[in-house]
């Protein structure tokens, strides 16, 4: 080992150059750098709509690399098998990677470092996805948190420390390893139709984040409290499809809305939060990894869910045709656009949990495929705390309304009107977008009647709180 071996810089959720702890420490060693991303068993198993738009992420990150100076190594393959090879082609003694938090890619990772060591590779992994790493935050009584708002006061005014620049430079090995072509990975063709659909509404890549950021703050944030509850206007940052790829650091954000409210745009705490909230999920999904695939509370591990995804009720509600406008607007919006309103999935995930009586991981899995800002920890608390099974001081007998939720939030229907057609005269061209996305087995036309309500608001409530007595919640 000599102080000029490479160090391969193990890129994952962290597509970025800015802000970036493990990328830094490559770079300030004085040794060669060699960025590779690997395609691997967790990437294979992700959706079709998180996968393409992770392929795009790797895109920019390549062209960001290029003109610094350096390249990224693309290889496709079972991840400590592919990190052994590339040992053996260039001699590096060293891997770097940032930390990841869900229970696949830490088992990955926990078995790859463990590897490498006996190989007598070093391994070092870095913060750089989260805020606070998950075992800092505790309790008083030295706990973890279960409940999220004690747990934003005890990181309100925590010290963090300032965003990394970007590296002067990225030194090169005196060769380069060969490389895949991304283009040969073929990352979108599982979205088929919905590909170049989805795609026009992409924000890709570490420079146009921080463009989507700046232009938040400058014109939305101070508005933040009020119009992030309203699905038909520009209200809220966007920035989960570029944080769940590490394309901006929550460290970015985070200083981002503090400026913004000491600049005197008091909703900026509001945007805190909800960055904190992001850290709660991880915080729980580290503490509790059974969140991802079964209850978190145990004992609703005896509640009758439907567990089949071929009834009629659940195809309507994947092909957002329930009747009940919000629902049906909102699951049309994920498929044209990729991304669905906060409020819209908290709705549909109740209509789906409670109205429907489905058991939430049919919609975890189906947000899981057609998500583009899907993240694995947000995704299932946000299903587990929707269903009343999950990390809610709300009474798990709340169930949304979706009929008097959109009088409440899109009262004139401009949110309705932009994603649905049926019954239209003259559609507008995002609703019409919807039937060039959906499958074509779905046989689906603006001509095709609007349906009328599968279960009724009412009758949907009923049913649920009948249930829950009956279970002797």
């Amino acid at each position: 080992m000599t102080d000029k071996s490479p160090i391969i810089m193990w890129f994952r959720r962290d597509l970025r150059l800015g802000d970036h702890a493990a990328l830094t420490a490559a770079c300030e060693s004085g040794r060669p750098v060699i960025p590779l991303f690997i395609h691997d068993e967790v990437v294979a198993g992700q959706g079709a709509a998180p996968r393409f738009r992770l392929g795009l992420s790797v895109g920019a990150l390549g062209n960001d690399l290029k003109a610094a100076g350096s390249q990224l190594i693309l290889r496709k393959g079972n991840a400590l098998d592919v990190l052994r090879a590339v040992i053996a082609e260039t001699g590096a003694t060293a891997v770097y990677w940032s930390r990841q938090y869900d229970v696949t890619a830490k088992d990955r990772d926990i078995a790859v470092k463990a590897a490498l060591k006996d190989q007598g590779i070093a391994a070092h992994s870095f913060a750089g996805h989260l805020l606070f790493e998950p075992w800092t935050v505790e309790t008083k009584t030295g706990g973890f948190y279960k409940v999220y708002t004690p747990m934003w006061r005890s990181v309100r005014d925590r010290a963090v420390p300032d965003s990394l620049p970007r590296p002067g430079a990225i030194p090169s090995p005196e060769s380069w390893p060969e490389t895949d072509v991304l283009e040969d990975w073929q990352m979108g063709a599982d979205m088929r139709r919905g590909h170049d659909v989805v795609l026009q509404h992409c924000t890709v890549g570490e420079a146009a984040a921080a463009d989507r950021l700046d232009a938040f703050v400058a014109q939305w944030i101070a508005y933040y409290q009020t119009n992030r509850d309203l699905p038909a206007i520009k209200g809220t940052s966007g920035l989960s499809e570029n944080l769940t790829y590490g394309e901006i650091s929550p460290r970015v954000c985070w200083h981002a809305g503090w400026r913004a409210l000491h600049d005197g745009k008091a909703d900026a705490e509001i945007f805190l939060k909800e960055l904190v909230w992001r850290e709660f999920a991880y915080h729980l999904s580290h503490h509790t990894p059974r969140i991802e695939t079964g209850n978190w509370k145990p004992d609703w591990d005896a509640f009758p869910w439907n567990t089949d995804k071929t009834t009629p009720e659940v195809i309507a509600w994947q092909q957002g045709r329930t009747g009940i406008q919000f629902i049906d607007a909102a699951m049309r919006e994920m498929y044209v656009t990729g991304v669905m309103h906060n409020r819209g999935r908290m709705i549909v995930a109740s209509y789906l949990t409670k109205h429907l009586l489905c058991h939430w991981k049919i919609g975890l899995d189906w947000f899981a495929d057609c998500l583009i800002d899907w993240d694995p920890a947000s995704n299932a608390m946000g299903w587990q705390w929707s269903a009343g099974s999950g990390p809610d001081a709300t009474p798990y007998f709340r169930v949304f309304n979706p009929v008097t939720q959109l009088d409440k939030f899109d009262k004139d229907r401009v949110y309705v009107q932009k994603w649905i057609a049926e019954g239209r005269s003259k559609p507008t061209e995002t609703a019409l977008s919807y039937f060039d996305a959906i499958p074509k087995r779905w046989s689906m036309t603006a001509d095709t009647r609007y349906p009328d309500p599968i279960v009724a608001a009412d009758e949907g409530r009923k049913r649920a709180l009948g249930a829950y007595e009956n279970r002797g919640f």
